[in-house]
């Protein structure tokens, strides 16, 4: 037995290869280096379920109508306001149909941006935005969540977070989406109890309490003390180690690209950009003097919480957004568990108490 399935291989796949010894994440035959220059989501989603089932021939356009089909979901957003993020998506997400075709498979791409738009603004008692059908699946997300077109930069910025966090394996909600995809319980369940693992704060919910540590640093200079203040009272740095990479996680430079350019554009004051690359620095440092023989580098988790905060989306979405983007492989992921035909059982040893034996 080992503890959290530590190296259990559960399923053969060809939808995403983490390669954590050498940092390198492959999408059905393709590095994520190239795949940040040359997809958009759209793409990607088209790519992860290419051959389980019917792309249709514009994706784009069929995302859109998506977008629009559920946005009627949403009449009664102010209910859910007062809910976490996250936990709204969910019960929105749960008044979709489960079946296990296209027409499910698109309501279910479309729905987390939708979702996430319509119950910020409800938080802040604005109405939602209906989707615009012509726009590309980032574009309209960010249209929806300000009401204003967003600019090029912006959008290529979401774009490349969505591809970036696409598909990464065996992750514990991509798992659970599978398991459940094994009992034939349809889509909508397999995505449902993905996003209910997501939201764990091991799993999806840590990008968030980064920025509260780049708050709480202030400023470059204070980086070494004020981090090696946390590390000696026992916090964990957020942003940083992971599970599987020994090595930097792909997914932070693809990301930090990203944040650059935007910093470029002047969409993130470039102070605040000066701030979490010093932070960053300090942070590598102490982890590498205190911490040896740990691999303990940039995840994936340090520049989306800027990158996220640049865009206009608040902390308390962030697992959503991040939902927006693995969406997509969850549901290559259940589809390709179902075709293999197996319930996923595996089998527990009992070290609890034995019933006592008469002499």
């Amino acid at each position: 037995m080992k503890s959290g399935l530590e190296d259990i291989v559960a399923a053969e796949t060809v939808l995403s290869d983490v390669d954590g010894q050498n940092g390198r994440l492959i999408v059905r035959g393709i590095s994520l280096d190239d795949l940040v220059t040359t997809s958009r989501f759209e793409d990607v989603a088209a790519l992860l379920l290419d051959g389980f089932l019917p792309i249709p021939s514009d994706l784009r356009a069929a995302l859109g109508a998506a977008r629009v089909s559920v946005f009627k979901h949403l009449s009664d957003a102010g209910a859910l306001a007062e809910l976490p993020v996250v936990d709204g998506m969910r019960a929105l997400l749960a008044r979709l149909g489960d079946g296990d075709g296209i027409v499910t498979a698109l309501e279910l791409l479309a729905a987390p941006s939708v979702f996430t738009a319509g119950l910020l603004r409800a938080k802040s008692r604005q109405s939602a935005i209906k989707p615009d059908a012509s726009l590309s699946h980032a574009a309209d997300t960010l249209r929806m969540l300000r009401d204003a077109m967003p600019t090029e930069e912006q959008v290529a910025a979401l774009d490349r977070y969505l591809v970036t966090v696409a598909d990464h394996g065996l992750n514990a909600s991509t798992f659970a989406a599978r398991v459940v995809a094994s009992t034939q319980a349809g889509l909508t369940s397999s995505v449902l109890a993905a996003l209910s693992a997501l939201k764990g704060p091991l799993h999806g919910g840590a990008p968030g309490p980064v920025l509260d540590m780049l708050d709480g640093v202030g400023a470059p200079g204070n980086a070494s003390a004020w981090l090696s203040a946390a590390l000696d009272s026992g916090e964990r740095l957020m942003g940083f180690g992971h599970r599987v990479y020994r090595v930097r996680d792909p997914r932070a430079d693809a990301l930090k690209g990203a944040v650059r350019m935007l910093a470029a554009s002047g969409a993130i004051d470039p102070a605040r950009l000066a701030l979490a690359e010093a932070v960053e620095a300090a942070a590598l440092q102490q982890l590498r003097l205190r911490k040896p023989d740990r691999a303990l580098d940039t995840n994936v988790e340090f520049y989306t919480a800027l990158l996220l905060e640049a865009l206009g989306f608040p902390r308390e979405a962030f697992t959503a957004v991040f939902a927006m983007g693995r969406v997509a492989g969850w549901l290559a992921h259940a589809k390709e568990q179902a075709l293999e035909g197996r319930l996923i059982r595996p089998m527990s040893v009992y070290v609890g108490p034995r019933p006592q034996v008469a002499a």
